[in-house]
């Protein structure tokens, strides 16, 4: 298992289409990918699953977990981490 902890620096958090962006690039790797909120660590989300990630109302200053257990898991973490950090594009 691989993991990063990132904060949310977008304005509208994981909801709408950052959360659709996170879920389709997450979708694309072969590995089981989770996030978690680090102050809710035991409420966990598939992070293939728009319901699932929306369902933990993760918004801007956030700070996550984003868990991947797999033969693609460090490229996993450290995409999704990347698209986190360049803000979705929002910035």
């Amino acid at each position: 298992m691989y993991k990063k902890t990132v904060q949310i620096k977008n304005q509208s958090g994981l909801h709408a289409r950052p959360g659709s962006d996170f879920v389709a690039l997450a979708t694309k790797f072969k590995s089981t990918i989770k996030i978690n909120k680090v102050d809710q660590p035991n409420r966990v989300a598939n992070a293939k699953s728009i319901i699932f990630v929306l369902s933990l109302g993760i918004k801007k200053d956030t700070v996550i977990d984003i868990s991947a257990e797999g033969e693609d898991e460090v490229e996993a973490v450290n995409q999704l981490v990347a698209l986190i950090e360049n803000g979705f594009g929002e910035l």
